[in-house]
C-alpha cells in the first residue's frame, strides 16, 4: 500500500523535546502552573510484599578498600618477620614511629591526618548503611521471588511520550526523581489551563500504570513559546 503522493499527503511529526525553547518559554508572562490534584492511589495490596530499594554492590569502593588492607596488612607483616629475625625495621616504620613519638597532638600534620582517616570513616559507613542504586526505582511485588525496577530515565521517556499525545502539547520536558515527577510542557494552541488540566489527568494515569511501588508526586507547567529573534 503506497502513501499518496502531494503536499497533503504527509504532516511534520511532532517535537518531542526541545529544551531550550522549554527554558525560555518558563520566563514568559503568559504561564500556566500547578502541582497535580491527585493522590497516588495506594501500591500494595494484601498479597503483596513490600517493595524495598535495591542495593548497590559497591565492587570498585571494596575492592579498592580490600587491596589497601590487604597491602598494609602484607607489609606490616613482613616487616614485623624481619625484625624478628634480627633485621633493622623498614626505615619507613622507622620514620613514622619518631614523628608519632615527637609530634603533640595539636600539630597541623597530626590534624590533618586525622580529619582524613575520619571522612574516609564516615564515607565507608555511609556506603555500608545506604542502598544506592538511586536511578532505579522499585515496582510493585506480586510474587515473593520476583523483584523488578524502572529507571528513571526510562520512566520519564514513557511519561514523555504520553504527554505529547495531548492535545495542544508542541514540546514538553520530563525530569523523574524518586519523589516527584516534574513537567515542563510548552503549548501552542489552546488554552492553558485546559492543556494542563489533560495533562495532569494523563500523567497521574501513566505513573499509575508504571506500576511503581510508591507512586511519586506530580507537578506540571505548562508555558507559551518563546518569541522568535
Amino acid at each position: 500500500m503506497s502513501e499518496p503522493q502531494g503536499g497533503g499527503g504527509t504532516r511534520p511529526l511532532p517535537v518531542i523535546e526541545q529544551t531550550e525553547q522549554v527554558e525560555h518559554a518558563e520566563s514568559e508572562l503568559d504561564q500556566s502552573a500547578s502541582a497535580a490534584a491527585y493522590r497516588p492511589l495506594p501500591t500494595l495490596s494484601e498479597g503483596e510484599d513490600k517493595a524495598g530499594r535495591f542495593w548497590s554492590p559497591r565492587r570498585v569502593p571494596a575492592a579498592l578498600l580490600a587491596l589497601l588492607l590487604l597491602g598494609g596488612a602484607g607489609l606490616f607483616l613482613y616487616d614485623v618477620v624481619a625484625v624478628r629475625a634480627d633485621h633493622p625495621a623498614m626505615r619507613w616504620r622507622r620514620v613514622l614511629a619518631r614523628e608519632l613519638g615527637e609530634r603533640p597532638l595539636d600539630d597541623t600534620a597530626v590534624l590533618a591526618g586525622a580529619a582524613l582517616a575520619a571522612l574516609v570513616g564516615v564515607w565507608l559507613i555511609v556506603l555500608a548503611t545506604t542502598p544506592g542504586l538511586r536511578a532505579v526505582l522499585p515496582m510493585r511485588r506480586t510474587h515473593a521471588d520476583v523483584r523488578a525496577g524502572l529507571h528513571r530515565g526510562a520512566a520519564a521517556m514513557v511519561l514523555r511520550d504520553r504527554a505529547m499525545d495531548v492535545s495542544g502539547v508542541q514540546s514538553v520536558r520530563v525530569r523523574v526523581t524518586r519523589s516527584k515527577v516534574d513537567v515542563r510542557a510548552v503549548s501552542h494552541f489552546r488554552e492553558l489551563d485546559d492543556v494542563r488540566g489533560d495533562l495532569d489527568a494523563t500523567l497521574a494515569d501513566g505513573i499509575r500504570d508504571l506500576g511503581l511501588a510508591k507512586a511519586p508526586g506530580l507537578a506540571v507547567r505548562v508555558a507559551r513559546p518563546g518569541r522568535k529573534g
